[in-house]
């Protein structure tokens, strides 16, 4: 059971959660997911599924099921194993009653190097994933990830890619990192929700951070919620628009 202990103590049934996590009726609302161990890591062994709990999984799919598009960066997107999403009977109920397209695409954020032509996020998924890159990436690779299925957009920025999704009609936006996707992000001025899952872990090593990249004056945020399950902790943090 999650029970929700600010900004008012109570048990939350299904209903409620997806009231809480629900993206605004705005033209764009990205929200920036992670888990992190208590003592800052966020991952294990190179891969963020180490640290999840049965609370972390509920809010992930959540925000999952609530977008318009998973906005991930190459690296983690070949780390984990991204293969597009595949709703089952549940989010395909929930994507209907929300007003969502059947299937979320995956946007893919990359440089060129880090993305294969044959990546699976690309050749396993069902719905055509949009691939973000720079005029740098060579046109052999962008045709590559053309002909594999892909929408590719080249853009100057990570704040262009989020420009072009609202444009595209996908403006709730669920954001899974990885660090320097969401640093990019940071810069830009576009996160405008972060969902934080402290899990009751100590990792210690050298894992890295949330969000890597320049050096920006520190944003403040506002605490929108905390939940638990009893152990993990799930923040929602807003930031001003």
């Amino acid at each position: 059971m999650i029970r929700q202990v600010w900004p008012a103590e109570r048990d939350l049934a299904d209903e409620d959660l997806e009231q809480l996590y629900r993206y605004p009726a705005d033209p764009r609302w990205l929200a920036v997911n992670f888990v992190s161990s208590a003592d800052g890591a966020i991952t294990v062994d190179g891969v963020s599924g180490g640290l999840s709990t049965p609370a972390d999984r509920i809010v992930y799919r959540l925000g999952n099921d609530l977008a318009d598009v998973v906005l991930v960066g190459a690296g983690t997107a070949m780390a984990e194993g991204f293969e597009g999403l595949r709703p089952d009977a549940r989010t395909a109920e929930r994507r209907r009653r929300f007003g969502r397209a059947p299937i979320a695409p995956v946007a893919v954020v990359t440089s060129g190097r880090s993305l294969p032509p044959d990546a699976p996020v690309i050749t396993r998924a069902l719905v055509p994933t949009l691939v973000f890159t720079s005029a740098a990436a060579p046109d052999s690779l962008r045709a590559a990830w053309a002909s594999n299925g892909a929408r590719v957009f080249v853009v100057d920025s990570a704040a262009g890619a989020v420009s072009t999704l609202v444009a595209e009609g996908l403006g709730r936006i669920d954001c899974e990192g990885g660090p320097r996707l969401f640093g990019s992000l940071i810069e830009a001025g576009v996160v405008d929700e972060f969902r934080l899952t402290v899990a009751p872990f100590l990792v210690a090593g050298t894992s890295s951070r949330a969000a890597l990249g320049g050096v920006v004056d520190p944003a403040a945020l506002e605490l929108a919620s905390v939940l638990t399950d009893g152990a993990s902790v799930l923040l929602r943090y807003l930031t001003a628009r």
